[in-house]
């Protein structure tokens, strides 16, 4: 698919030879997030084949044991019909013995009676062994089905992790390359706010051009009631020095992720109950404070997208 998209912007380039550079450093920067974008699915299909892998060597493990309980049941079959053959033997010279010795049919009878409490015994345990892989093998067949279960689940949550991201990414479409970013990642979808796009700096209060980008994120948060929504403000290393107001960078990004979370609940369609606001202060930089770039990243919000996991929790935990 990589390939086509490159073919197809290739050839374009060579039909239309008045195309700026600026287009062009465009499409190989597209290019290449294209291809990072493709690598991080095949790194996060091989973590899954690799979780599979764990969950079917859980279950080989499974059968091996009942396997094991499968030929000892068959070992004690094996000792019970021997026991029958002696029983019946010794009942053949019980019969003789009656004939010929009052004394000898007492010495038989006593041992004939150890020797039926003894097939008794066995007929016991070998009921109990058959009970023991009768359960085993039902606990088998219910471990089979919720590890099928819980790999439908984790498919399920990817796939719509993805169509989210496709979904916001097309909502958000007209902000990019204003200091906003999408991707997703081990199962979440992150989007990246910078403060320009958002915030005057020391203010709290969203601008025109970041409300509008906020409220087109919440339409697509209302359509997607099961996904929890946790809203990071961040800020660089440079010390607040405001008007008394707030107590620090970490109070600021406090301030600027509760500002983004009541724009999103202008939505009625979102639940409260799926929002989370934090502030990290300056704690969890992404680039360096040591030049005004990375400053600039740093100074941003993060929208971090997870799925609920009930469901898959609770298989894992029965299996």
């Amino acid at each position: 698919m990589i390939k086509r998209i490159v073919s197809v912007i290739l050839v374009g380039i060579l039909m239309t030879s008045c195309v700026s550079s600026k287009v062009h450093k465009e499409l190989e920067s597209k290019y290449a997030r294209l291809k990072r974008e493709h690598r991080k699915t095949k790194d996060e299909l091989a973590a899954l084949e690799k979780t599979s892998d764990a969950t079917r060597k859980a279950l080989e493990q499974l059968d091996a044991e009942y396997q094991k309980v499968k030929a000892e049941r068959d070992d004690l079959q094996g000792k019970y019909n021997a026991a029958q053959a002696n029983y019946e033997n010794l009942k053949d010279s019980y019969d003789a013995l009656e004939k010929n010795s009052s004394a000898a049919i007492a010495a038989n009878s006593k041992k004939n009676r150890e020797l039926l409490k003894q097939l008794e015994e066995k007929e016991r345990a070998l009921a109990e062994e058959r009970n023991r892989l009768d359960a085993l093998q039902r606990d088998l067949a219910s471990r089979s089905k919720r590890v099928d279960e819980l790999e439908g689940l984790i498919a399920a949550k990817d796939a719509k992790m993805q169509a989210l991201k496709s979904a916001i990414s097309k909502a958000l479409r007209n902000f990019e390359g204003k200091g906003l970013t999408v991707e997703e990642r081990n199962g979440k979808v992150y989007i990246s706010m910078e403060n320009k796009l958002l915030f005057e700096s020391g203010s709290w209060a969203v601008g025109a051009q970041g409300q509008k980008a906020v409220k087109q994120l919440g339409r697509v948060l209302g359509d997607n009631a099961d996904i929890a929504v946790l809203i990071e403000g961040h800020t660089d290393n440079v010390p607040y020095t405001g008007n008394g107001q707030l107590s620090g960078n970490w109070d600021l990004s406090t301030k600027r992720a509760t500002a983004i979370v009541n724009i999103l609940l202008q939505n009625q369609k979102i639940d409260p109950q799926n929002i989370t606001a934090a502030g990290r202060g300056e704690f969890a930089p992404i680039a360096s404070n040591d030049t005004p770039t990375g400053k600039s990243k740093n100074r941003r919000i993060e929208v971090i997208l997870t799925p609920k996991l009930d469901e898959i929790t609770k298989l894992l935990n029965d299996i």
